[in-house]
């Protein structure tokens, strides 16, 4: 490959990745002022901020457009604040709609979020769907403020994406992508 080809091949693979990236650091922010809604089987706990408070037995949390389903939840807090929230389950599912109006969907056996440095962690199975492409993997992390984005695998474990071309974009269609428009399953 000569030297242009192998510059330009990187141009686009950047271009794809920022392309697929930028969504998600469109979260709904406005999510983040709405009360959060918590429902559970069961909860221990303290109500104070010694211990985390877990919850089990088909958890869903509420707060604005974010929609989350975990089989566990381990809520941490400091000074009354929420100050992280683990999600486990086979797999937790977390929905979204961006500030742009369109949906995100993520599915892991384990969601970290971690709202003092506005960090998530997906990790086990990780598969986020979005209307343009979707991403998958072994481990994704994603910085809220920043809209970075890492992913890779464990182990053998490599990154899958699949990116659609913008509609109207020259005189092709874009690929159908099902999965994009349809809610996460149990959601």
């Amino acid at each position: 490959m000569s030297d242009n080809a192998a510059r330009h091949t990187l141009l686009c693979l950047c271009a794809a990745l920022a392309v697929l990236a930028s969504p998600l650091a469109d979260a709904r922010r406005s999510d983040r002022a709405k009360a959060m809604e918590v429902t559970a089987g069961m909860q221990q706990g303290t109500l104070d901020d010694s211990t985390p408070t877990v919850l089990s037995g088909g958890v869903t949390i509420d707060q604005g457009t974010l929609h989350t389903e975990a089989a566990r939840a381990e809520i941490s807090t400091r000074g009354g604040e929420i100050t992280r929230v683990v999600l486990t389950g086979s797999p937790a599912r977390l929905r979204q709609e961006l500030d742009d109006g369109t949906p995100m969907n993520a599915v892991a056996n384990r969601i970290d979020y971690n709202v003092s440095n506005e960090t998530v962690v997906f990790t086990g199975n990780v598969d986020i769907k979005q209307p343009r492409g979707s991403l998958a993997g072994e481990r994704v992390v994603y910085n809220m403020s920043t809209g970075q984005v890492t992913s890779g695998g464990e182990g053998n474990g490599r990154v899958r994406m699949r990116i659609l071309p913008k509609t109207g974009a020259g005189t092709a269609e874009p690929a159908k992508n099902d999965d994009a428009d349809s809610p996460a399953e149990g959601g």
